[in-house]
């Protein structure tokens, strides 16, 4: 049984007969795959997300208080972090379109039966399992661009895929919402699975494996890249544990999710106590940052592949800095300016929406073995949501210590809190800073690598091959 369940989900195996070049078949298979994994990863964050939208009716309700579903919610991000890095590792070996369905299929599942379940304990075990199944969506979205696009234009779609994300939250927003309203919280969770169920029909049907399954030649079989120096996925997936950049990566990566979701979860209440916004007004200008999200991170990889040759290292330090100087802007000037504060949040959207694409996990992919993406993914998402979830409790810590009773009312000093929000994101730039050069330092180390693992003619073929693409590499720098 165990041994028919890994077959299952093993990667499929290459046919036999090899077609010359891509037809419009091939065409048809890469566009349905890219086109369903980003419309299926939209439908993993409605089922992701249908806890923040039925909030307040259960509080209303006294069927949990604040601190139950604070408590609630911080699970999902720790099994989320801790599947993403798994799952990552998985998914680099899995046939991508059952590894992906199976993990939105279960979240689907969940989310109904959170429907039916009044019990916090329970409540916690299956939104804990929910963070689990969450993280098998991403790892197979990236391992599908990595065996289906080759690296000059992966880029662009990885930006397109990106945005996912926004539009799911939208959607989950504007229908389990309206749901919400309609029927009541317990439908919410019921609607967000049903979606979910119709999410994993579209991926089990259009997405598929790998080119080389249907009979097509690698997508990089005939470029000169850092792939050729392993020949199995033990190899690249070490490779990457012992790649400096890539942690230095993962923790540039945390930083941002700090000041990303540190504006998401307290943007709101910050407006309201320091600027004295009512609570529509500061959900909206909050809302902002999301729609300039998806302009960010759509054009991410269209910018640094049009006008960066592919690199991502300056685009990232401009919008890491831009980042800076909305949350300077958001946090530091004082007094109620709503104008000031709507363009901050639109910096802050297009910022955040880059650096998501670029520092949560592209530039990571662009520099590990094509094998072990889902790896590289996974050690930028395990740093990025444990940094997501610390944020919260950090920000509560110095939010409650800096709160003074008056007879008017609670009076709030965010003076810690801007510097934390600004800090984390000034970090992320430094730390990004640092791996300016990474792709043609880990390039001529490989190098390395690979005549030391290879003897006799394999040897010297991987080595020319190496050599070949580093005097490209010089001639391109």
């Amino acid at each position: 049984m165990w041994q028919k369940t890994i077959d299952f989900y093993r990667i499929s195996k290459p046919e036999s007969r090899d077609i010359s070049g891509y037809d419009g078949r091939f065409k048809r298979l890469q566009w349905s795959t890219f086109l369903s994994a980003t419309f299926g990863y939209g439908l993993y964050y409605v089922c992701r997300l249908s806890l923040n939208v039925v909030k307040k009716p259960i509080v209303e309700e006294g069927i949990f208080s604040e601190i139950e579903l604070g408590i609630i919610g911080s699970v999902l991000f720790f099994t989320y972090a801790v599947g993403k890095f798994c799952n990552g590792f998985l998914a680099d070996r899995s046939n991508i379109c059952r590894f992906m369905s199976t993990g939105l299929l279960v979240s689907a599942i969940v989310n109904i039966c959170l429907g039916f379940t009044g019990s916090f304990v329970l409540f916690m075990i299956l939104w804990g399992i929910n963070g689990w199944v969450q993280s098998m969506g991403a790892a197979p979205c990236v391992v599908s661009l990595s065996r289906w696009f080759p690296a000059r234009n992966r880029g662009s779609f990885y930006g397109f895929w990106s945005a996912s994300h926004n539009i799911g939250e939208a959607f989950t927003f504007i229908v389990v919402a309206s749901v919400v309203s309609l029927a009541g919280w317990r439908y919410g969770f019921i609607g967000a699975g049903i979606i979910g169920l119709i999410g994993a029909a579209v991926i089990a049907a259009f997405v598929y494996d790998t080119p080389e399954s249907y009979g097509y030649a690698s997508v990089e079989s005939d470029k000169k890249s850092n792939d050729e120096d392993c020949e199995d996925f033990n190899d690249a997936q070490k490779m990457v544990l012992r790649m400096p950049a890539i942690w230095i990566l993962a923790f540039a990566s945390a930083f941002m999710y700090i000041s990303r979701y540190a504006v998401n979860s307290w943007g709101v209440f910050f407006l309201q106590a320091e600027k004295g916004y009512d609570t529509m007004d500061a959900s909206f200008i909050i809302s902002i940052s999301s729609v300039c999200g998806i302009v960010g991170t759509v054009f991410s990889g269209l910018i640094s592949d049009r006008f960066f040759r592919g690199s991502r290292n300056v685009p990232a330090l401009i919008f890491g800095i831009l980042n800076v100087a909305a949350l300077s802007m958001f946090l530091l000037i004082p007094g109620r300016h709503f104008w000031v504060d709507v363009l901050s949040m639109i910096m802050f959207g297009l910022g955040i929406g880059v650096l998501i694409c670029f520092l949560g996990g592209l530039m990571a992919v662009d520099i590990a073995p094509k094998k072990a993406s889902g790896a590289a993914l996974g050690i930028v998402g395990i740093a990025s949501y444990i940094g997501a979830a610390l944020q919260d409790i950090m920000n509560g810590v110095l939010i409650e210590n800096n709160k003074t009773m008056t007879e008017s009312g609670c009076v709030y000093d965010f003076t810690c809190v801007g510097y934390f929000w600004i800090g984390a994101a000034m970090l992320s730039v430094l730390l990004t800073l640092c791996v300016w050069n990474a792709k043609k330092k880990i390039t001529e180390s490989d190098t390395r690598h690979m005549l030391c693992w290879h003897d006799g003619a394999a040897q010297h073929r991987i080595g020319d091959v190496a050599q070949r693409f580093i005097s490209m590499q010089r001639v391109s720098d």
